[in-house]
Order: structure tokens, then sequence, then C-alpha cells
């Protein structure tokens, strides 16, 4: 079985400038999803490649071991870029270069680092196990619950819940979760179908056991950073 992991970075960020490379607990952001690559590419004999537009993310990439000659086309570093394009541009690129077809993909978010290296072999399992899935991404139960305490405007300009149903707690609700974008794996045949979206009608999900969040917003990487810093996360990154 042979596995691409891949880690996408554009050097372009409003939220969070320059977030993909900002140190955090005293390394840069890109290092802990490096590290956990790293980690799982050694058990799975797997190869990692870097997709991005920066040469500062090359740099700092380089200093924790990942090297590339890979450019990311320019039609692929904007902010209206879909990434299953990037991944798919990366992948083939990789394949070309090494004579390798690879089975899986795995995707690790730079921006979403909170996951383990349990997380992933978990979630493989689960795909491997599945001949009709295309694909697995991580989630986490959701705080809310569009059947119960989420609500919509209607046509008639009210509101009401965004699900129907006479569910009268959240218990009795359909389970639902959140995506956390921290990590996807793909079977090869989804960019051979040249699926539109990474949610589908064959999509799996690995819920996880801990806290996983991505970083949007300049509160969410000082909270990160702060659970991090005083070992509240839960779990050993």
């Amino acid at each position: 079985m042979h596995i691409l992991i891949t880690l996408c970075a554009r050097g372009g960020s409003k939220g969070i400038p320059g977030k993909n490379i900002k140190p955090i607990n005293g390394k840069p952001l890109i290092a802990l999803s490096i590290e956990t690559a790293k980690q799982f590419a050694k058990e799975q004999l797997a190869d990692i490649e870097l997709s991005t537009d920066d040469d500062e993310i090359k740099k700092v990439a380089a200093s924790f071991g990942i090297v590339t000659s890979y450019q990311r086309p320019a039609h692929l570093g904007s902010d209206s870029a879909g990434k299953i394009d990037t991944i798919k541009d990366l992948l083939y690129c990789k394949e070309q270069a090494t004579g390798k077809r690879y089975d899986y993909v795995l995707d690790l978010d730079v921006t979403s680092p909170l996951r383990t290296e349990g997380d992933l072999k978990a979630a493989l399992e689960l795909i491997v196990a599945d001949d009709a899935a295309l694909n697995i991404f991580s989630v986490n139960k959701a705080n809310r619950n569009p059947y119960f305490n989420m609500v919509e405007q209607q046509d008639n300009g009210y509101y009401g819940l965004v699900k129907k149903g006479s569910f009268v707690t959240r218990q009795s609700a359909p389970k639902v979760y959140d995506l956390n974008a921290s990590f996807y794996f793909y079977k090869r045949v989804f960019f051979e179908n040249e699926t539109p979206t990474v949610i589908n009608d064959h999509s799996l999900v690995y819920v996880m056991p801990h806290i996983c969040f991505d970083l949007d917003h300049s509160v969410d990487f000082e909270f990160m950073e702060y659970l991090m810093i005083n070992n509240k996360l839960g779990f050993k990154l």
C-alpha cells in the first residue's frame, strides 16, 4: 500500500498573517504537522510532499527535513483555489517524478495540528475496511444540533429549526459532527472520478476522542498555545 502525505501551505493569510510558520509553543506551526507526518510515514513507509507558493515556508519546512522541488502553480495559489485541485496537482506531479502510483493520499492541514499518530492509524483502518468509501475526514462531536438548537430564517421571514424534527432533547436528536479540518484520507479513485467536494455520498468520518480545532483567528492561535504550554490538551502531540 503506497501512501502520499501532503502538506499544503499557502504564503498569504488574512486572518493570521504568516500563520503557517508563526511560532507556537516554541516551534513554527508547520513543524507540528511535519513531525506527525514523519511519525506516520516511518511506520507506513509513506512519502511526504509539500505544496506551497512561498519560499519562506519552503525554507522552514526544509529545516525540519521536508525538502521539495515542487512549485505550486500560480492558479492554485489564490484564495479561490480549491484544496482538492491543489492536492491532485501535487499527487500527479509526485507520481510522475517517482514512478509510483499511490493508493491513498493523506492530507494534513497545517492550521489544524491537534491530531495524533493513533488518530491517523485508526482512520486509515476504517477507510481500508470499506471498499465503497472514497474518503474519510476528522470530526468532533458538535456542541450545537440543527435538529434541536440551531435556527435559520424561513421563506416567510420568521425563524425555525435548521432541520425539522420532533425531538424534545438534544440527546434524542440525530448525532451531528463538526469538521475540524485536521486530516483527510483519500483513495486515489477520488481524484480519478474528479469528485468535486470533500463531502460526498461515499464519505466516512473519524470522530476524534480529544479536542481539535483549526486556527481561523488570532484568538484561536492564542488559545491553542495556552493549551499546549499548560498541558491542557489531554493527549501528547
